[in-house]
């Protein structure tokens, strides 16, 4: 067993840490399997390696807090608390899922859960992030937005936009990229002269960091500094937070672009065996407990799937719904 290290966070918050962790790396293996099986179609994006980021993010914040990302979103649904149900139901294209089966794996949602989205245009949400943000001002709330995006989607002139107007109006967004180090299949050093994308943010004197992503603790830290910033009327933070997914860009992408040993170096970084070892080390359960909870996890998985797959898909006329306020105005024959 590893030597116990100093924590500075107590029993409740590491357990919290490695639930969410497990339960998102659970139904996202399960979800690479039933797309393998084609029960899931059209586009899949997995955040195989970079739950930690979900998981400090939920401790650093609180349910009034408004979130969005881009399309890479299951990861944070299940973080917020939306079951995974409705998530795996929306996979399968459900009457039951989350957007009634409109959305699919990019575009999930939950008013509920102050979920926003699920975005899968590239970018796309970053403006967005800064105008649910300005409600939130404008409102007189101390609610934060919490705007995600991937390390391709900093080259969209859209983020530079909202970055100024967001320092100009003191808005209390975090803008976070999760940086993976490939767009698709392209990476950072492939398209940029600046390397360390937190540097974008200088331009417009924005207080930005980069924080290793593979840590619940640094994450945590990170965030809730950016929270308590924003919620005092000081502005955005943007964070370039470092992390890796262990599988494609999608499930079509084989990831032949990096190497082997690239991926086997990452991967013993794990921020679930790690966040495991931390709490074993410091006693904080045991081995036991913790099998027990990945089994009740496994459990949860499985029984999403049994509800997606005993669930009604959309009736055709949905198509018409919801698209405008009130009745559809064009001739549906």
């Amino acid at each position: 067993m590893a030597k116990a290290a100093k924590i500075n966070f107590n029993k409740e918050t590491y357990l919290k840490w490695y639930e969410i962790m497990l339960l998102v790396r659970r139904f996202e293996e399960k979800s690479a399997q039933l797309y393998g099986q084609q029960k899931i179609k059209g586009f899949c994006h997995l955040y195989i390696g970079q739950e930690a980021i979900v998981a400090g993010m939920v401790t650093a914040t609180t349910k009034d807090d408004k979130f969005i990302t881009a399309y890479r979103d299951h990861g944070h649904a299940l973080a917020l608390g939306m079951s995974a149900d409705s998530v795996m139901a929306e996979l399968y294209g459900k009457a039951t899922g989350c957007t009634k089966g409109k959305g699919g794996s990019m575009h999930m949602f939950s008013k509920e859960h102050n979920f926003l989205g699920g975005h899968g245009i590239v970018g796309g949400q970053i403006p967005l992030g800064a105008g649910i943000a300005f409600a939130e001002q404008y409102m007189g709330t101390k609610n934060v937005c919490l705007c995600f995006m991937g390390d391709g989607a900093v080259r969209q002139g859209a983020l530079h936009e909202a970055f100024n107007m967001a320092m100009l109006w003191k808005l209390p967004v975090i803008f976070i990229c999760e940086n993976n180090d490939y767009a698709m299949g392209t990476s950072v050093e492939r398209t940029t002269n600046v390397l360390d994308i937190y540097k974008i943010g200088s331009a417009y004197e924005m207080p930005s960091f980069q924080v290793d992503g593979m840590k619940c603790e640094t994450v945590h830290e990170s965030i809730s500094e950016a929270v308590e910033r924003a919620r005092k009327g000081d502005g955005p933070t943007f964070l370039e937070i470092k992390t890796y997914r262990y599988r494609g860009h999608s499930m079509s992408d084989p990831a032949t672009y990096r190497s082997k040993d690239e991926l086997a170096h990452y991967k013993t970084l794990d921020p679930i065996e790690k966040t495991k070892e931390t709490i074993l080390a410091n006693k904080l359960a045991t081995e036991q407990e913790l099998e027990d909870m990945e089994n009740k996890i496994i459990e949860t998985v499985n029984k999403s799937v049994e509800f997606a797959e005993n669930s009604p898909y959309p009736d055709p006329n949905e198509l018409f719904t919801e698209v405008y306020d009130g009745e559809y105005p064009f001739i549906m024959e």
